[in-house]
C-alpha cells in the first residue's frame, strides 16, 4: 500500500460512479435480492455459506426503517422458497436505532420471529461505538425469547472483553472481528500486535465458554491463530465457523475449506452499494489504486 494509493482512496467521490461500479462488481451482490441470491446459490454449490446484508444504516426517516425491515421480510421468505444455505444480517441503525431504539427492538424482533419461523438466522452486525451499548442491550432483550439471533463484536474495542464476559450467561452466538470504524484511542486499541492478541485472546474465551463463533477475518495470522486454538481445544467443525466477506482474500478462503472447516461469505447488497463500496476502498487503500487504474482503460 503506496502513498499514492491512500491519496487516492480520499479522493473516491471525485471519481464516476461507473468505473467504482466496475471495481465494486466484485465486492457486492447486485442491487437486487434476486441477483444476490443467484450469489448466494453459487457459493452453496462449492459448500459455502452464505449470510446476506441489505445495504443501508444510519436512516433519518422511521418510514425508510419500516421498509428496510420488509425487505427484510421479504429476503427471508426468498431463502426459504429457493432452499439458499444464507442467513441474514441486519444493522441496527438502519431499523431506527437512532431515532426510537423501541421501535427497533420491535422491528428486530419482528425479522428474528419470521427468521424462526423459516428456520432462520439473524446476526446482529455491530456498528460504531456510539452503537455498542444499545445494540448489546437489545441483543440481550431478543435472547429472552428467541436463539436464532447473534451478534457481532469487534477486537480493536478496549471495552470487548468486558462485553463478552457480562453476555457469558447467554453463551451468545457471536461473530468475532476486528473492527473497521475510526475510534479514538480512549476507545479503540490502535496498534496492529495489541488488536492481533486481543483477537486471539477473544476468540479462545469464547470458544472455552461454550460459544459457537463466527470467526471473521482475511489475515492469516489470525487464520492460523485460530487453527491453533481448535486444535487445542479439540474442538469440532460444528462448534465455528471462518467468516469472510464476497470477493475479498478468496486464496484463503479456498485454503480455509480444503482444511475442512465451515466457511460462510457475507454477500451485501442493495441500491446502497456505492456508499458501502467508498468505505470499503478507503479501509483497503491498495484497491482505490485499482480503481485509479481503471479509470484510464
Amino acid at each position: 500500500m503506496t502513498f499514492v494509493d491512500r491519496v487516492i482512496a480520499w479522493t473516491l467521490p471525485a471519481v464516476p460512479k461507473s468505473v467504482v461500479r466496475r471495481v465494486a462488481n466484485r465486492y457486492i451482490g447486485g442491487e437486487t435480492v434476486d441477483e444476490a441470491l443467484r450469489v448466494a446459490a453459487r457459493l452453496n454449490e462449492r459448500g459455502i455459506r452464505a449470510t446476506l446484508d441489505i445495504l443501508g444504516e444510519h436512516i433519518r426517516d422511521m418510514g425508510e426503517a419500516h421498509r428496510a425491515a420488509d425487505g427484510y421480510i421479504h429476503l427471508l421468505e426468498e431463502i426459504a422458497r429457493r432452499k439458499a444455505d444464507s442467513t441474514i444480517s441486519i444493522k441496527l441503525t438502519q431499523l431506527g436505532l437512532k431515532m426510537n431504539a423501541g421501535v427497533c427492538l420491535d422491528m428486530a424482533g419482528r425479522l428474528v420471529r419470521r427468521a424462526r419461523e423459516l428456520d432462520n438466522f439473524v446476526r446482529i452486525d455491530m456498528e460504531d461505538s456510539s452503537c455498542t451499548a444499545e445494540t448489546l442491550s437489545i441483543y440481550r432483550e431478543l435472547r429472552r425469547e428467541h436463539a436464532n439471533v447473534g451478534v457481532v463484536v469487534q477486537a480493536y474495542l478496549r471495552r470487548t472483553a468486558d462485553d463478552v464476559s457480562a453476555l457469558e450467561d447467554l453463551r451468545p452466538n457471536y461473530r468475532l472481528c476486528k473492527g473497521v470504524y475510526v475510534e479514538p484511542p480512549e476507545i479503540s486499541y490502535h496498534d496492529m500486535r495489541v488488536i492481533n492478541r486481543n483477537y486471539a485472546y477473544l476468540l479462545e474465551k469464547l470458544l472455552r465458554n461454550g460459544s459457537y463463533v463466527g470467526i471473521a477475518t482475511h489475515d492469516e495470522l489470525m487464520v492460523w491463530e485460530a487453527f491453533r486454538i481448535i486444535r487445542d481445544l479439540k474442538l469440532p467443525p460444528t462448534a465455528y465457523e471462518f467468516q469472510m466477506l464476497l470477493g475479498v482474500e478468496e486464496r484463503l478462503r479456498d485454503i480455509i475449506r480444503a482444511a475442512g472447516h465451515n466457511l460462510r461469505v457475507y454477500i451485501p447488497f442493495g441500491r446502497d452499494w456505492y456508499a458501502y463500496s467508498v468505505r470499503r476502498l478507503r479501509e483497503n487503500p491498495r484497491l482505490a489504486g485499482y480503481v485509479f487504474k481503471a479509470m484510464f482503460r
